[in-house]
């Protein structure tokens, strides 16, 4: 009796973690839960979520209000021009200086899908070259990023991009943060923008 009340107990907690469901972090109305750090241009038009280069032509971040730790994030995005962007996870910010881990959005043969560290080692792990065709510029992508304890990968339209293992990103606590690059010029989409806390 023991043993079958112990199965169902376990039956019962297993299906409530598998029962989790993704929910959406972007209302497509507003910018609820959401904090703008810098001047560079963050407004939601027809549902989707725009960043775009302001007249200061610097960096510019929108990040969650909550901390994220361990995750399944996905997203789809569309770059309307130059699309210098990317996703930060597990980051802190002071001004536009932000301390994380970035997964690369950029234009074609600059390394979508790759993780950068901001402001620390630079770059830890960019995709082969060769899956840079899975992304379609100009189109709307579908980019998954799950982050679980020290392993980050990646996934542009379904083809995985990166798996890395750091002990460093293991140790991170903060915020996830969509980026505008510098430089001008520069504006990317968003929309349906998901998650699945683990």
């Amino acid at each position: 009796m023991k043993k079958i009340f112990l199965l169902l107990t376990a039956g019962i907690f297993s299906t409530a973690l598998f029962a989790q469901k993704a929910v959406s972090i972007f209302n497509g109305k507003d910018l609820t839960g959401w904090t703008i750090n810098g001047t560079e241009k963050w407004y939601v038009e027809k549902g989707e979520l725009i960043c775009e280069s302001g007249p200061d032509k610097a960096y510019g971040y929108l990040s969650t209000d909550k901390n994220y730790k361990d995750f399944d994030l996905t997203l789809q995005f569309k770059q309307d021009a130059e699309g210098n962007s990317g996703i930060f996870f597990r980051s802190t910010i002071d001004g536009v200086k932000i301390s994380g881990w970035q997964a690369e959005v950029a234009p074609p043969g600059s390394n979508t899908g790759g993780i950068y560290e901001s402001y620390g080692r630079g770059w830890l792990i960019k995709p082969e070259a060769e899956k840079d065709k899975f992304l379609k510029y100009g189109k709307w992508n579908t980019y998954r990023l799950k982050v679980v304890g020290d392993e980050v990968t990646t996934w542009v339209n379904g083809h995985e991009m990166i798996h890395l293992k750091d002990e460093k990103i293991g140790k991170g606590v903060g915020f996830i943060a969509l980026q505008i690059h510098d430089g001008g010029g520069i504006k990317v989409r968003w929309k349906n923008i998901k998650i699945k806390e683990l």
